[in-house]
This record gives C-alpha cells, sequence and structure tokens, in this order.
C-alpha cells in the first residue's frame, strides 16, 4: 500500500471526508428548491411520489429528469427519450473524459461511484482542485457528492408529496436559483485561457438553437460550438495555465 493510500484509512479521514462535505452546503441550498420543484412536476405529470424518488436514485440527473417527465406518456417513440436525455446530459461525457486522470488511484467500484455522482458542482470543485495540484481523495470527494446526493432525494420526495401546496414556484423566484448557481460555476473558470470567446460562443449558439430547434437540443448543441471554438483556439503554455490557476484562488503571479 502506497503512502496516498494509506492518507485516506489515517486518523485524520473524518477530516478529509468533512472538507468535502463543506463544500456541498452551498450546493444544497441552491439546488434544493430545484428537487422539490422536480418532485412536484413528476407527480402533476402522473408518476407516483415512489416512482419519483425512484427515478431521482437512479438517474440522478436534475435536467434530464426533468426532460423524461415531460415527454413520459406521450406519444413519442423511447429512443427518442433516450436520446433526448442523452442530449441534455451529453456534457457529463467531456466532465468524465477531463476529470478522469484524477482518479487514476481509485479503484475500479470507486471509478464507477465516482462517474455516478459527476454532476456539474461536483465536477467544478473536482477540476479546481485538480489545477491546483491537490490530489483527489475518495474520502474527499465522497464528502462532497453524498450529501447532494442524499438531499437531492429527500427534497425529491418532499416536492413529491407537498408540492402542490406551492402552486408557481416562479412567484417566488425558486426556478431560477439553479440557473443562477450554474452561472457562478463557469464565471469560477474566467481567469481560463480563451474563456471569454468559448463561454460567448457557447451562449449564443445555445440561444440561437433554442429559438430554431428547441429544448433540450440546445443545450448539447451549444456545448459542441463552444468546444469547437475551444479546439481552435491557441494553447497556453503550461506554466501559464498554472500561474492563472494560483491567482484565481488567492495566490499572486511571479
Amino acid at each position: 500500500m502506497s503512502l496516498s493510500d494509506r492518507s485516506e484509512i489515517s486518523p485524520s479521514r473524518p477530516g478529509v471526508f468533512l472538507s468535502g462535505a463543506r463544500l456541498a452546503i452551498p450546493v444544497i441550498v441552491s439546488m434544493g428548491p430545484f428537487a422539490a420543484l422536480f418532485g412536484a412536476l413528476a407527480v402533476k405529470n402522473g408518476l407516483s411520489a415512489g416512482e419519483t424518488v425512484l427515478m431521482s436514485v437512479l438517474l440522478y440527473a436534475g435536467a434530464s429528469q426533468m426532460v423524461g417527465i415531460e415527454l413520459f406518456g406521450q406519444a413519442i417513440a423511447p429512443w427518442l427519450i433516450v436520446f433526448s436525455i442523452f442530449a441534455v446530459n451529453f456534457r457529463h461525457v467531456l466532465y468524465s473524459a477531463a476529470v478522469g486522470r484524477y482518479f487514476n488511484h481509485f479503484t475500479t467500484p470507486q471509478k464507477a461511484l465516482a462517474f455516478f455522482f459527476l454532476v456539474d458542482p461536483q465536477y467544478a470543485e473536482t477540476e479546481r482542485r485538480g489545477e491546483r495540484g491537490e490530489r483527489i481523495s475518495f474520502l474527499w470527494y465522497l464528502g462532497m457528492a453524498l450529501p447532494i446526493y442524499l438531499v437531492w432525494i429527500s427534497l425529491t420526495w418532499l416536492g413529491a408529496v407537498f408540492g402542490s401546496l406551492v402552486t408557481d414556484p416562479a412567484l417566488f423566484g425558486l426556478d431560477f436559483l439553479l440557473p443562477i448557481y450554474f452561472l457562478g460555476l463557469v464565471i469560477a473558470f474566467r481567469s481560463r485561457a480563451n474563456w471569454l470567446p468559448v463561454v460567448v460562443a457557447s451562449g449564443l449558439v445555445s440561444l440561437l438553437a433554442w429559438h430554431l430547434v428547441g429544448s433540450p437540443w440546445h443545450v448539447g448543441i451549444g456545448a459542441i460550438a463552444g468546444i469547437a471554438v475551444a479546439a481552435m483556439m491557441p494553447l497556453r503554455p503550461r506554466a501559464d495555465m498554472a500561474a492563472s490557476a494560483t491567482t484565481e484562488h488567492g495566490g499572486t503571479k511571479p
């Protein structure tokens, strides 16, 4: 067993887990209303409370779950439902490719669990930690992922059971909390090379696709546009990227 592996079973392991759990708190605050909203809408679209909770347990992908409940029960071919959900969740394929290099020391079951929990905020925090050169401990990763997952399931159930009490979530601005959080995730990477042209291209193409093609296709189309622009932009030297990451997290450039 290597020293790095032993560090995860040292007496400080609760501290490692809690350091990840602390990062879950703002995520829970922002996604909580979205989870309850999903539960309410799922029941409104014909699912039982049990089916709604089971969907959150097994699928665990908020936007895709929303797409699913809108399509279930309609006269739509099953393959089209699956493809629609894949289009919304295509970004997670990119997330997996980006952070997979940090999971090399994980066991196969740990990798499977890590990729299952790889939602947007989990990716953002993992990528930031990796850019700083910090080791991605499985305990730290699980410490952030597990509270988010459990709260998502719990609030899905609450929304399914009591969601009818809130007749208009938009009236309280609950429908806008998650977009604000996603915006914060994007802004956090603003010091990266070529960030602005990639974000602008992705955003504009996504808006155009939303008007011309509709949801959920605009998500994948916008992502592809951003990837295409990023692929055409010149790369920065690794030294500059490291300096940028240091500055972003409170350091200074040399």
